[in-house]
């Protein structure tokens, strides 16, 4: 049985270029929650008890987006209509550690890092947002299965 809607090149190109964008957030995380030295030695004392004293539950949405940001990815690469969902659950990731970073402990993170966090996740967001609205529209075209 063959696909009633062919895919378009262009889902390959985005599809690729967020695999790679996401597996960053992956790498960052596994690296920086496995403690290695190497990752780690990127930042003074000061941002890496920042970064290291994390409460678990901005840790939990660190995981949902970037895990699900990747996932999602794959499962556009797939052509499953399932990444519109992975990219929801790790906007929610997002806006949790949004959230943490941003205003929870803005200051904190100010002083440590600057401005670095702001400019990160308002590309992140970007990016993020692009990629929902780019799976919803191969799913509304029956791109995605």
């Amino acid at each position: 049985m063959t696909d009633a809607v062919k895919t378009p090149w262009h889902l390959w190109v985005i599809g690729a270029l967020s695999l790679l964008w996401n597996a960053f957030p992956v790498v960052d995380f596994t690296m920086t929650n496995m403690q290695s030295e190497a990752w780690l030695s990127q930042y003074n004392e000061a941002q890496r008890a920042l970064v290291l004293g994390a409460p678990a539950w901005s840790n939990i949405c660190w995981a949902l987006g970037g895990f699900g940001s990747f996932l999602g990815s794959l499962l556009l690469v797939f052509r499953s209509r399932h990444a519109l969902t992975a990219f929801l659950v790790s906007a929610v990731g997002l806006a949790g550690v949004t959230y943490y970073q941003l205003v929870a402990n803005g200051a904190a993170f100010r002083e440590a890092l600057g401005d670095v966090p702001l400019y990160i996740s308002i590309t992140i967001w970007v990016i993020l947002l692009a990629l929902i609205f780019y799976a919803r529209a191969m799913k509304a075209r029956g791109v995605l299965r």
